[in-house]
Order: C-alpha cells, then sequence, then structure tokens
C-alpha cells in the first residue's frame, strides 16, 4: 500500500500544463480550420468544372443563393438562371472569357449575337443609347417579357468581344426578382442567352438542358416556368419615332400597345 502511495506520489498530476493545453488545442483548431477550408475549396472547384455530380451543382432560385451567384458571376463563371420567359444561360458581359464559355457551351456561332440583362431600366443608358425614346417608353415596357434592341454607343461599357461587329444590343429587364438582384449585385450586365443547345427547343424547366448541367458553375432552380416556350416578344427601337418586332414572343399585343400610346410607327 505505502509503495503504490509512493509512486502515485511521483506521477504528475495532469502530463500537460495549462500553457501546453493552451498552445496544442489551438494547433488543432487551426489544422480543422485548413481542413474545412481545403475541402469547401475542392467542392467549390469540382463543381465550377463539371466534375461534380450533375445534382451537386443544383440550387433553388432563392435570396438565399443570390451572394453565391453574384460571386460566381464575378468570379467570369457561367450559371444557369430562371426569367420571367426562359431559363438562361448567365455571365458577366464585361468579361470576354465568359461570354466566349457561353457560346461553347451552346454550341453557337460567335457571329450570333447575345443580349445582356441589367438590373433596372436606369442601368440601360450604361450599355445603350436611350436619348432619342419617348420619356416613361421604357418604363412602361418593363420590366417585362421584352428585349428591346439599342445601339450600343461609344460610351457603352460593354466587353468589345460582345456580339463584334455589330453597333446594336438587345437589352432586357426580366420582371423577375432573383435575376434582378445577381446583376444588381454584380454590379455589370448579364450576358443572357436561352439554356439550350443552339436550334434545339428553348427550356421552361432544368430538366430540359440536364445534359449542359455539368457546364454550369451553378444551375439555379424554380420548377417549370408558366409562360411557354415562346421567350420576350423582341423590337428594334434604334430609329427615333419608329419601331420594327423582330420576334413576337409572348408578349406582342402588349408591346405594340404600348409602343403606339407613345406614338411610335411600325416600320415596314
Amino acid at each position: 500500500m505505502i509503495a503504490t502511495l509512493r509512486v502515485v506520489e511521483r506521477l504528475p498530476l495532469f502530463p500537460y500544463s495549462i500553457k501546453q493545453i493552451s498552445q496544442r488545442s489551438l494547433q488543432i483548431e487551426r489544422k480543422l480550420s485548413r481542413v474545412q477550408s481545403s475541402r469547401m475549396s475542392q467542392s467549390l472547384e469540382k463543381c465550377n468544372s463539371g466534375l461534380q455530380t450533375n445534382l451537386g451543382c443544383i440550387r433553388p432560385a432563392s435570396d438565399d443563393h443570390i451572394e453565391e451567384a453574384i460571386d460566381a458571376i464575378k468570379a467570369g463563371l457561367v450559371i444557369a438562371v430562371p426569367t420571367d420567359t426562359l431559363y438562361g444561360f448567365a455571365c458577366d458581359a464585361c468579361s470576354a472569357e465568359a461570354v466566349n464559355r457561353i457560346y461553347e457551351i451552346k454550341g453557337r456561332k460567335q457571329t450570333s449575337p447575345l443580349a445582356i440583362s441589367v438590373a433596372d431600366v436606369p442601368d440601360i443608358s450604361r450599355f445603350a443609347i436611350v436619348d432619342h425614346l419617348p420619356h416613361g417608353l421604357l418604363d412602361n415596357l418593363l420590366p417585362g417579357p421584352v428585349t428591346v434592341v439599342l445601339k450600343r454607343g461609344d460610351s457603352s461599357l460593354l466587353e468589345e468581344s460582345l456580339n463584334p461587329g455589330l453597333d446594336s444590343i438587345g437589352v432586357r429587364v426580366p420582371d423577375f426578382g432573383f435575376i434582378r438582384a445577381i446583376a444588381r449585385g454584380s454590379g455589370s450586365a448579364l450576358a443572357l442567352t436561352s439554356a439550350n443547345l443552339s436550334g434545339q427547343p428553348s427550356s421552361v424547366s432544368i430538366n430540359d438542358f440536364e445534359n449542359l448541367w455539368r457546364h454550369c458553375a451553378y444551375v439555379y432552380d424554380y420548377g417549370p416556368l408558366p409562360a411557354g416556350r415562346a421567350g420576350s416578344t423582341v423590337v428594334d427601337l434604334i430609329k427615333p419615332g419608329v419601331y420594327k418586332i423582330l420576334r413576337s414572343g409572348s408578349a406582342r399585343e402588349e408591346t405594340t400597345a404600348i409602343l403606339q400610346k407613345f406614338f411610335l410607327e411600325e416600320a415596314p
């Protein structure tokens, strides 16, 4: 019994000092933090490069994912988003690399123009000429399922590689808060085109372009869109006082009524 007590007396009450415990805890915490950060980076890298499973890049088109989408746009990545008409591919319209990526995904010729999407009607003047239009016209047309074609002008902030050789640009302000919030947060215009292979039917559900999910950083799902596959009504407003419907789309009658209300005449 006495021998046992002597052995116990020679043993330290605890093998580490408080300082050693604190340093060891800090080392473990830093190591875990590095591991977690590395795993998150690898996961995002795989998702962005299309190596993750298709479902791994699907997100709901909700407010919780707006910041994530903005970060992807600022990083020069392509995302798939719902609009008030169709699902589309979107990227930073001022990034030549991102714009080229959209053409690659769609298998589309670079001579086929892309439209842009902005957050609010006043933003249009940053990218196209609007001085010749009647006051209030754009505010009556947009937000909504309408694409207005305007001259870019020398002061346009758009990347020159977007629609090279064209001095016009199609502009959208969709009546859909999610994509408008992304455009607003990015501080730029979004290059926007339908989410499908060139020449194939447009997409009203993410399942319609499932074969292209892997090419997107993220695919944002809002379920089936009710507007049908007609897309936006495209109207040429380049010349003062006249308009020309380039595509009937889903809102031709409403668009024509507004244009005539502002005394614009249809070009022959």
